[in-house]
């Protein structure tokens, strides 16, 4: 027997039938003899509508009310689900975020959790009754509803599981695991039984929508086992243990399981990054952070940089990467400040895609990053910039070519040929 939390996203919760799908599949892990609770997102595209009735009620809403709102679709999902658990004979009922507790920090729509009072939980589960939690919510020291902000049901999951210290965590999504690459690229793209955290993470940061970046942050700070499963499976399916999903676990956990590291994880594409170009920069001590201060404190997240070598004049050119829904408002706040920082020209590309490959095995071999520009090189395909942590390489590329690229990479680093092979 295991004690397992089970997440549902909005699309697994859209409408009357999904939901009493959702309801089989938890019942028939409480009928394999587990303990279990389960958290829930809204109804899909609920929280856009809930979020645009703030809007139209005061543009300057007080996110205080605002997350009064649009914590309100997942109350309504836990509670029909608890409905039809009990209608299929199951001792289930809700528990809203404020009746567990779940505290968190005071920073509305945006809040981190804090701590979980897991103790009426864990008796329940262990009375054999289903907790069905709303995720995205969480209560402020005042007793002030709180969100997480957007995937935040998926850190609630996990932050629960912590909590009543359960065996694994199932996410159950519309893909079934984690891929190589997208497969909608690549047909050949395979499937990972299982992924590391720190992989995870760099896939998530990198395009990889399956999680989100806090929760797998969140279970590896916690040791929590996560799963990546598909909700849209037939009534018959077996359990959630016996499915092929993906398991996402601690490096030494992996060695374990495998001797033999692949060398990388997976490929990853981004179609959100937008590229940022200063002229003539004046090359001195400090202007470097006069271009990324107001930035950083505006929330405008920065990765890719390149700065030239310094030209005759003491200038250079300095290039970076940034969101490209933060583009318009970054290139504002350059140009206000264009006397400051000193430069000729402001130039932009926002048709350009991140290419990353990720690994934990670029660890131990040299050439990761060789083999990609080659591999790019040989069909003619131009790197305009290039970013690496330990087990990630990231390029810059015409977004015109992101597919091409992904492909060519998947082929080049023997990714197709495991999946024949399997």
């Amino acid at each position: 027997m295991a004690r397992i939390v089970m997440k549902f996203g909005g699309t697994s919760m859209a409408g009357t039938e999904r939901i009493r799908r959702v309801a089989r599949i938890v019942q028939r892990q409480q009928a394999a003899g587990h303990e279990v609770a389960v958290v829930v997102s809204a109804m899909a595209g609920e929280t856009d509508r809930l979020v645009n009735f703030c809007r139209e009620a005061n543009a300057l809403y007080d996110p205080a009310e605002y997350d009064v709102v649009v914590a309100s679709g997942e109350q309504v999902t836990s509670g029909l689900l608890a409905m039809h658990l009990q209608a299929l004979g199951c001792k289930a009922r809700s528990w809203l975020g404020w009746q567990v507790p779940i505290h968190t920090d005071g920073a509305h729509a945006k809040a981190r959790i804090q701590e979980i009072d897991s103790d009426r939980l864990i008796a329940s589960m262990r009375s054999g009754e289903i907790a069905v939690i709303p995720g995205f919510q969480g209560l402020t020291e005042n007793n002030r509803v709180t969100t997480l902000g957007r995937g935040g049901s998926d850190t609630s999951a996990v932050a629960v599981a912590a909590a009543v210290e359960a065996d694994r965590c199932d996410i159950y999504t519309d893909v079934d695991g984690v891929y190589t690459t997208d497969p909608r690229i690549v047909a050949k793209a395979r499937k990972l039984s299982h992924v590391t955290y720190e992989e995870m993470l760099e896939l998530a940061s990198v395009g990889s929508k399956v999680l989100q970046t806090r929760s797998v942050s969140l279970a590896m700070k916690e040791g929590v086992r996560v799963q990546v499963l598909s909700s849209f499976i037939d009534d018959d399916a077996p359990a959630a243990d016996t499915l092929p999903g993906t398991m996402i676990v601690s490096d030494e956990e992996l060695e374990e399981l495998e001797m033999e590291r692949q060398l990388i994880t997976g490929i990853a594409a981004d179609k959100n990054e937008a590229k940022v170009t200063l002229t003539r920069v004046p090359d001195k001590p400090g202007i470097v952070a006069t271009i990324f201060g107001p930035l950083a404190a505006a929330s405008i997240n920065v990765d890719m940089i390149i700065q030239n070598i310094s030209k005759d004049k003491g200038e250079t050119d300095v290039t970076f990467t940034l969101p490209r829904a933060d583009l318009a408002r970054g290139l504002a706040m350059l140009e206000a400040r264009k006397d400051d920082i000193g430069f000729n020209r402001l130039i932009s590309d926002s048709k350009v895609s991140k290419i990353s490959v990720v690994g934990v095995g670029m660890r131990s071999h040299a050439g990761v990053a060789a083999m990609m520009f080659k591999a790019l090189a040989d069909r003619g395909i131009n790197i305009l910039a290039i970013t690496t942590s330990e087990i990630k390489v990231s390029v810059l590329i015409d977004e015109d070519e992101t597919e091409l690229a992904v492909r060519i990479l998947h082929t080049a680093y023997g990714l197709d040929a495991a999946d024949e092979a399997a």
